[in-house]
């Protein structure tokens, strides 16, 4: 019995050391994340020099426009950015997601703490590709809810975004992000979702436009039991660059991963690019995880990079 316990703890105190080999350390310290130079891992297919320095940083008080329509169960609300952090999930993985912690000019905070009878949209427009935005947004579900939630994003813009899920033992979230930019606009995302004991998540991501975008997922599990699929569509037109990086951290024992980007492109200097990263830790036994992207290339002149990594600390999967 003591060796057991023994066990149990050891492998409890390694989930604190053990560190992916293709991800920073998460850090909500703006000085853990220098200005990238392109020769990162992280940074190595985006082309910086597009995002006409939106990674150096500055304070701005612009904002997008929200609209909202909320059933019964869903409450929106502003908070600090210490309260925030206090509500938990992943700390931002890189630097456009730990500016925007630092900068947005408020945290915009939605709760869903009931069965939803309708699903709970949010629209997001920009309105100028000039002004340099931040937005910092939580998402709380409570222990055994369940709920569909849109985040709709069009317009002009140049944005640098954090959006923090934090999700509760047994719930059930269905979350949908559209990005349906103009095509001037500048997108660096980073969506964090965690995932408690036995909760379910579905997380879908539609990019249909900007010059630039940038998304980062990142997955972590709070408890066994825990499941999330993961489904992306994107389409890239010429001079468009769409990267999308995946990184489902099994922290869990008996937690499920699926992980499935479709992709189409045509036009010249069309780049789309796809990373997936799959960390399973010492104490993650048991757990069932896939991951598979697909593109399909329709024009010459077009190009789609595509690299699926896997690091396993355990032999018991």
């Amino acid at each position: 019995m003591t060796a057991t316990i023994n066990e149990n703890v050891s492998s409890a105190l390694e989930l604190d050391h053990v560190e992916s080999h293709l991800h920073p350390k998460p850090s909500f310290d703006l000085a853990d994340h220098p200005v990238p130079t392109g020769f990162e891992e992280i940074w190595r297919f985006t082309p910086l020099a597009r995002f006409k320095g939106l990674l150096e940083g500055s304070a701005s008080d612009t904002k997008l426009t929200r609209t909202e329509e909320l059933p019964a169960g869903v409450t929106l609300s502003t908070i600090t950015r210490e309260e925030a952090k206090a509500l938990g999930g992943i700390a931002p993985l890189d630097r456009a997601a730990a500016l925007a912690v630092e900068y947005a000019p408020e945290v915009t905070w939605i709760q869903i703490t009931g069965e939803l009878d309708a699903p709970a949209r949010i629209k997001l427009v920009g309105d100028s590709a000039d002004e340099q935005t931040w937005a910092h947004i939580v998402v709380s579900v409570a222990p055994f809810a369940k709920a569909t939630l849109l985040l709709d994003y069009s317009g002009s813009t140049k944005l640098g975004a954090q959006v923090t899920y934090v999700i509760g033992d047994g719930a059930q979230l269905d979350a949908i992000s559209l990005a349906d930019w103009n095509n001037d606009s500048i997108h660096a995302a980073q969506n964090s979702l965690s995932i408690g004991r036995d909760a379910t998540l579905r997380f879908f991501e539609f990019t249909l436009g900007g010059d630039i975008v940038r998304s980062s997922t990142n997955i972590d599990y709070q408890g066994p039991g825990a499941s999330a699929d993961l489904f992306g569509v994107y389409f890239a037109d010429a001079g468009q660059h769409l990267e999308h990086r995946l990184f489902v951290d099994h922290t869990a024992p008996k937690t499920r991963s699926n992980v499935a980007y479709k992709g189409a492109l045509q036009g010249q200097d069309a780049h789309t690019v796809w990373v997936g990263n799959v960390l399973i830790r010492k104490i993650a036994q048991g757990i069932e995880t896939f991951e598979q992207n697909d593109n399909l290339v329709l024009s010459d002149g077009a190009r789609a990079d595509s690299i699926p990594n896997l690091e396993i600390e355990t032999g018991d999967i």
